[in-house]
């Protein structure tokens, strides 16, 4: 069984080796843990980001990053490019945002390869049939501060390891490294969606890829949770090569997967967010998708794509100031 914590080490120790390059810092603490800070007392930079995308991949997946503009109808922004053969485990199994680090007055949004040790949550490891043994674990935190060594003790506890062998990558969401990682999520947000809404079996889905813009720095966490998010649910573009059975309806899951069919859908998120009165639990999950979906049913070889790239929402969300020429 692949090991998405030992493939995403291989990636880390690669970050520390190139720290000074990378424009970010790495901080021993006392108990032996590694703290890679990749934007909170740092610049960090474009390959920072892809690294980090690619270590909440859990090291399965080919991350790039394109600064020739993705064109949206006049919208031009850099984009970040996922490419994975191993969709359930790099994308539920290691990627997604599923373990609230919670310890004393430190919060943190934990992803990445250290949740298939703790089983963060259990159920998603259940249902895609893949765990972990590894005496190594690795935990991308999305935060505005660094984690000290109780953080980094009670990772080491959850996921069964020594403290001196947990590595925690730390970028806040108003930095270049926390932006690229968000829009980085573009496939995850296509199988969490199957998964946790339509009930598809993601086993299913072998093969993936998707592109989604790259929020710029417009204000802080807050504002640009509302930017990240938006930059996935109405400029990103998945598609999906899926191994169905007969009993599998693929141009109904094709129609049921983008953001456009939810009931929240037309606004920038931080509206929609203000009107569940800051409450996620209140959004729609069925929002939590990306914009396009194509779907490539390998038993019938057919295609079906829905969706649409909705630039006028873009625009909105990050407040373009369009110059003209005089």
């Amino acid at each position: 069984m692949l090991s998405v914590n030992l493939k995403a080490f291989e990636i880390v120790k690669k970050m520390m080796e190139n720290a000074e390059e990378l424009n970010i810092a790495v901080k021993k603490l006392e108990n032996g843990a590694t703290v890679l800070d990749c934007g909170v007392n740092v610049p960090g930079s474009w390959e920072a980001g892809k690294l980090f995308t690619k270590i909440c991949l859990g090291g399965l997946a080919h991350v790039g990053i394109s600064l020739s503009p993705c064109e949206c109808n006049g919208l031009n922004l850099p984009h970040v490019k996922v490419k994975t053969s191993h969709p359930a485990i790099a994308t539920l199994g290691a990627q997604k945002a599923g373990w609230a680090i919670k310890v004393g007055k430190y919060f943190a949004m934990g992803s990445g390869p250290a949740r298939a040790l703790a089983k963060k949550p259990k159920e998603t490891y259940e249902e895609i049939g893949y765990e972990d043994d590894a005496d190594i674990a690795v935990l991308c935190l999305e935060a505005s501060a660094l984690p000290n060594e109780e953080v980094a003790e009670y990772v080491a506890n959850q996921c069964n390891v020594e403290p001196s062998n947990v590595y925690l990558l730390v970028a806040p969401t108003a930095s270049l490294v926390g932006s690229i990682q968000i829009s980085g999520r573009v496939v995850e947000n296509g199988t969490y969606k199957m998964l946790e809404v339509l009930d598809f079996d993601v086993k299913k889905v072998k093969f993936a890829a998707g592109i989604a813009p790259i929020a710029p720095i417009i204000g802080d966490d807050f504002a640009m949770m509302g930017a990240t998010n938006d930059m996935v649910l109405y400029g990103g573009r998945t598609f999906y090569y899926i191994e169905s059975d007969e009993n599998d309806d693929i141009e109904a899951l094709c129609k049921a997967l983008p953001s456009c069919t939810s009931a929240d859908y037309g606004k920038p998120f931080m509206e929609v967010f203000k009107a569940a009165n800051y409450d996620f639990y209140k959004i729609d999950k069925g929002m939590f998708a990306p914009a396009v979906v194509t779907i490539n049913d390998m038993r019938t070889g057919k295609v079906y794509t829905y969706g649409e790239i909705n630039v006028e929402v873009l625009k909105k969300s990050l407040k373009i100031v369009e110059l003209k020429k005089e």
